[in-house]
């Protein structure tokens, strides 16, 4: 698993296209993060991330993003 860390910039597929964005934290525990409840822990954390054409924030497991 590749592992970010606040402020890295990353990117990943969204709708069809590639976003860009930078990563504001790593989450590890259940919490609400941009409008949903994300279910997280140690083992298997998300991050926060926010998009650089939209200036929103999305959730994303590790897999799902890719260094920019």
């Amino acid at each position: 698993m590749t592992e970010f860390r606040k402020g890295d910039r990353v990117r990943w597929n969204s709708h069809g296209s590639t976003a860009e964005g930078t990563v504001l934290k790593k989450i590890t525990s259940d919490t609400d993060e941009a409008g949903r409840t994300v279910r997280a822990s140690p083992d298997e954390p998300q991050y926060l991330v926010r998009s650089e054409a939209s200036g929103g924030t999305a959730v994303h497991r590790p897999e799902a993003l890719r260094r920019a």
